[in-house]
């Protein structure tokens, strides 16, 4: 199975991973082969990226590390709590959501003994779902990305309690910024991005009253875009004074930014995602988070086409752990041709070579 733009998909192709609608439900089915007509309908939907099964990239196993039913489990209940803000009468805002947020306490043990059962690098197929509403999906994704960092620090189970919850509810404070500014297509006044910004303000008021969620997590809403160099928001702190958890979703939360379908621009691929990050570390971004990312999280998910420095070119096949920008290629082409019989490039061991460029198309495509 592979990832591939669907900019060049072609009729006669089979899709490799089903695709759910913004309800969470099958629109296209696993296993189906695409006509001229599915394939426009994708391009409508603003779907960028495919995974399809071929020969070429037959017995690669591409599985989201944690099972659909749980992703739609968690969505709904986000979904629940950030909705019911709207419908609720003041006085009994606290104990509506406190009552929500205990539903979503448990929805983040399940999550949390997945990821335990599942040693591999975190892989999220953002690919695979059309979001009716970006941020309930976002909030779940930075939930995931969350949990791997903090499991990569060895953070105690009530520490990644606390952290997941902060990650899963941090922007509960966008239910009251005006949608129209928040979905805006184009450039922000400076009266509408300090809208934006006090989205943060009003996430820590909100959470910090209610009985069953700590302080600590109400600062994870309050802070996530805090920056070390104090260029962040609301207060522009820096260092030492921004928390810990928070230093940590701010990372979550700008990589799911950069790999989400936004309204003003389009998605990056992951490893483009790092590299902002990696631009920012030291200055925007804690090094030792970043750290801990690359350590948990597959930045060239399976599937995905590359180009190696030496213009060869493969697919993802499989994943090293705690060396994730280093995995291991099937090369299909080289020399500008198809290969007879393809075989495997560990970049764990080849350090002569790395990957130089990714979503390339092999020459027959």
């Amino acid at each position: 199975m592979r990832l591939i733009s669907t900019r060049v998909l072609r009729a006669g192709m089979v899709l490799g991973h089903t695709i759910y609608n913004v309800n969470e439900k099958p629109l296209l089915q696993a296993g189906v082969t695409l006509t001229e007509g599915m394939i426009t309908r994708l391009r409508l939907l603003k779907v960028q990226y495919v995974y399809i099964a071929d020969e070429k990239s037959k017995g690669i196993e591409v599985k989201e590390s944690v099972p659909v039913f749980v992703r739609q489990e968690s969505i709904r209940e986000i979904r629940d709590a950030f909705s019911s803000i709207h419908t609720c009468k003041q006085k009994n805002m606290s104990e509506m959501l406190a009552n929500k947020a205990t539903k979503i306490q448990h929805i983040l043990k399940n999550i949390m003994s997945e990821m335990d059962a599942n040693q591999d690098l975190l892989m999220i197929l953002s690919d695979a779902y059309i979001y009716d509403s970006y941020i309930f999906h976002h909030s779940y994704n930075v939930t995931l990305y969350t949990l791997a960092i903090g499991k990569e620090l060895k953070l105690p189970v009530k520490q990644l309690e606390q952290l997941g919850l902060g990650a899963m509810l941090h922007d509960i404070g966008k239910t009251m910024v005006d949608e129209s500014v928040l979905m805006k297509e184009g450039p922000l006044t400076e009266e509408e991005f300090e809208e934006i910004k006090q989205h943060t303000v009003h996430g820590f008021e909100v959470l910090k009253n209610l009985h069953n969620v700590s302080l600590l997590t109400a600062h994870c809403a309050f802070q996530h875009h805090e920056r070390l160099n104090g260029s962040g928001y609301p207060r522009g702190i820096t260092g030492e004074d921004i928390h810990p958890y928070a230093k940590i979703i701010a990372v979550a939360d700008v990589f799911d930014a950069c790999t989400s379908n936004r309204v003003y621009r389009d998605k990056m691929l992951p490893a483009d995602a790092l590299e902002i990050l990696l631009a920012g570390s030291g200055t925007l971004f804690d090094p030792t988070v970043i750290k801990a990312f690359q350590m948990g999280i597959a930045i060239y998910p399976n599937g995905l086409t590359v180009q190696l420095s030496d213009g060869r070119k493969g697919i993802v096949a499989r994943q090293n752990k705690g060396v994730s920008t280093r995995p291991v290629i099937r090369v299909i082409e080289e020399s500008h041709k198809i290969v007879r019989a393809t075989y495997e490039v560990d970049l764990s061991s080849d350090l002569n070579c790395t990957i130089a460029q990714t979503d390339v198309a092999f020459i027959t495509e």
